[in-house]
């Protein structure tokens, strides 16, 4: 049965929250975040990173906060941003 995109989208709102607040959370976030002295001297990798938690914490704040998956990808993020940084790579 072919993918129904429609239906995978309303199955995931109430998890996500609607998107237009997601977006509006994020991009908040985000631009907070240029604002920031350190920001345009961190890697690509370490903007990314924060990047995707932004993204993450949109549908934290637009969504179900007790859904513990938003949170192990938050710790995911920042364990790439560490685990590149013990190696001492720079992107």
């Amino acid at each position: 049965m072919p993918l129904n995109i429609d239906d995978v989208l309303t199955e995931r709102t109430p998890r996500n929250g609607e998107f237009r607040d997601n977006a509006r959370y994020a991009q908040a976030l985000k631009k907070t975040a240029m604002l920031s002295p350190n920001w345009e001297r961190m890697t690509d990798l370490q903007r990314e990173s924060c990047e995707r938690i932004f993204g993450k914490l949109g549908r934290i704040l637009a969504g179900d906060p007790d859904y513990a998956d938003h949170w192990d990808d938050i710790a995911g993020y920042a364990r790439l941003v560490s685990k590149d940084l013990e190696r001492g790579a720079q992107c």
